[in-house]
């Protein structure tokens, strides 16, 4: 088994990049999702409600995050890695509220033109409190602006499987995860508990329950059934539709994609 894709999604609801290689660290993956999109009451939005976000991508360039539109590249962005404005503001994300600090005014400006609506976009800083759930992660873990684990992992064979019942395949970018497992059967993530990737050590904490955001084709920004609507007939537990694995992380290093992943416990 190997880990065939690495994914890190630095403004929360905005596009993913793909990397060759990446650094853990408690709150996920470096950079991801470290930023956010709030409007003017200080609340988080998604592509849930903003489907135009999943038009808007994001590039790690050496001088800061370029945001910027995909169907005109030369639309964009530049945010510092270090915020310029820094105000701290305190922002919801669900039920969580969490310290932030603003990060410029041209950032805000451009979402605000792109979204039409009046937003702003924060940066989470290191000192900042974020508690993944206790009742699944058991060593007071912080989080980023994920919704509520640092790391997903989903097996490609279980994505392989899902294809094989819809009418149109669709890509594993919809599912957002941060690490794709290949040569595995379908859904072996679920039955994992403890795992190394490489050198580093990961607990699997608890089924990743999928929402709308997963019915929302990348490409168009446009709403559809699939694939809740066929997950549902198969992995659905009580009223949730599961698929991969949220996890936390007990080492702190580099991993790259052809890493071997082996299954502890």
């Amino acid at each position: 088994m190997t880990l065939s894709e690495i994914w890190v999604y630095p403004v929360k609801s905005l596009g993913g990049i793909r990397l060759t290689k990446a650094l853990t660290e408690e709150r996920g993956l470096r950079y991801d999702r470290r930023w956010m999109i709030i409007d003017d009451e200080n609340v988080f939005i998604t592509q849930r409600t903003h489907l135009k976000m999943a038009l808007i991508d994001v590039a790690l360039e050496e001088e800061g995050l370029k945001i910027y539109l995909r169907a005109d590249p030369t639309d964009f962005v530049l945010v510092p890695y270090q915020p310029v404005t820094a105000l701290p503001v305190t922002v919801q994300v669900w039920d969580d509220t969490a310290e932030a600090l603003t990060v410029s005014d041209e950032a805000d400006a451009w979402l605000t033109r792109q979204l039409g609506m009046k937003l702003r976009l924060v940066v989470m800083p290191d000192s900042t409190e974020r508690k993944a759930d206790p009742r699944y992660a058991r060593h007071n873990e912080n989080v980023s602006f994920a919704d509520g684990f640092p790391y997903l992992v989903i097996s490609q064979a279980s994505l392989d499987d899902l294809n094989a019942r819809l009418a149109e395949p669709i890509e594993m970018r919809r599912f957002r995860p941060n690490f794709v497992i290949s040569g595995t059967e379908p859904f072996a993530e679920d039955q994992w508990k403890h795992i190394t990737i490489g050198d580093l050590r990961f607990e699997v904490v608890k089924p990743c329950a999928r929402c709308v955001l997963t019915t929302i084709n990348p490409e168009t920004a446009e709403k559809g059934t699939e694939p809740l609507k066929t997950l549902a007939s198969y992995r659905r537990n009580g009223n949730k539709i599961l698929f991969g694995q949220n996890v936390t992380v007990q080492d702190f290093g580099e991993l790259k994609v052809g890493d071997r992943l082996t299954v502890l416990e």
